[in-house]
């Protein structure tokens, strides 16, 4: 999409696109079903590269819970922009931002994992299960009140203009330069960012906690 692969004429170009990581999506598979599926048709001299993709998408399991049809530039840049702005970035950092803020509040580090992280799973299960109005419904009048009325306090009008200028950078291939450039130096941003990660707070509470809560059968 951004031009840094230049395949040879007469080639299909299709893209199969689970909308998992790739743990879940062999996990689902080995359970008999699939996750959902995205399929891109960017050039089709055969003539079948959709029953190509769609044969990929079959093996993988993702048929077994749809597939959709898009395009490589949609399925690109939107994939870039979830994973930086929500599901990888945005919520990570949400996590350790308010984990230390109730731990410079005074509150024990084991509190705020809980609150802050350990719950999460819970509330995107509900989501996961039946939307936000879902999630809306199972959770307590008071959770609801306060969610809807400081949940805009947090994710102000400045927040939404930055995830503008992130799309922007995605899909002018700012990022797609900037990510090729970090691995033909070697990945040293990369590695130091990982590791200042893995160095926050958050994670040293965790370990613990985990280990406390595993199951016997875990065991």
């Amino acid at each position: 999409h951004f031009g840094l692969i230049v395949p040879p004429e007469g080639v299909d170009i299709v893209m199969v696109a689970p909308k998992s990581p790739g743990k879940r999506v062999r996990g689902t598979y080995k359970d008999g079903f699939g996750v959902p599926g995205l399929l891109a048709v960017h050039r089709d001299p055969s003539g079948n590269a959709k029953g190509v993709g769609l044969a990929y998408a079959k093996a993988i399991g993702c048929t077994r819970a749809g597939v959709l049809e898009t395009s490589f530039k949609d399925e690109t840049e939107s994939d870039l922009f979830g994973e930086q702005v929500d599901l990888c970035g945005g919520v990570t950092e949400l996590i350790k931002a308010s984990f230390d803020t109730l731990v410079e509040g005074g509150y024990p580090p084991e509190m705020a994992y809980f609150e802050t992280l350990h719950e999460l799973k819970l509330i995107t299960d509900l989501i996961y299960d039946g939307g936000l109005s879902g999630m809306w419904d199972s959770v307590s009048n008071t959770a609801t009140y306060g969610g809807l009325t400081r949940g805009k306090r947090i994710i102000t009008e400045s927040t939404r203009q930055e995830m503008k200028r992130i799309l922007e950078e995605i899909q002018d291939g700012r990022f797609a330069k900037e990510w090729l450039s970090e691995n033909e130096r070697g990945l040293p941003n990369f590695k130091r960012l990982v590791e200042e990660d893995s160095s926050h707070p958050i994670e040293k509470v965790g370990v613990e906690l985990r280990k406390m809560m595993e199951r016997n059968d875990e065991k």
